[in-house]
């Protein structure tokens, strides 16, 4: 057991370091929500809400299109996909909505 301590800056207090790293790590996590406010988690399935083009694949994803297994990026806005025949799928998460 470590009895170092930090000043935390937003606190004004002296606290431990584990503490405040701990704290740091679940602040520094980036919430993603769907188009109707469900939090979104890797592995989570999402259904599109509206027709999408896909910029360099020639194809149109229509509404209602399921997709499985998404991976939050760390941006707010964004979720990696994968669907048959398009590689590296990035969608926005305002387009989408959690199954």
């Amino acid at each position: 057991m470590s009895d170092d301590y930090v000043y935390d800056e937003e606190s004004g207090e002296w606290v431990p370091a584990a503490e405040l790293a701990d704290r740091t790590k679940a602040s520094s996590q980036v919430e993603v929500r769907d188009a109707v406010g469900n939090l979104l988690a890797d592995g989570d399935q999402v259904t599109l809400i509206k027709d999408l083009d896909v910029k360099g694949a020639g194809q149109t994803l229509k509404r209602g299109t399921l997709i499985k297994s998404i991976r939050l990026t760390g941006d707010a806005q964004e979720i990696d996909c994968k669907y048959d025949g398009i590689k590296g799928l990035v969608l926005r998460a305002e387009f989408v909505r959690k199954r």
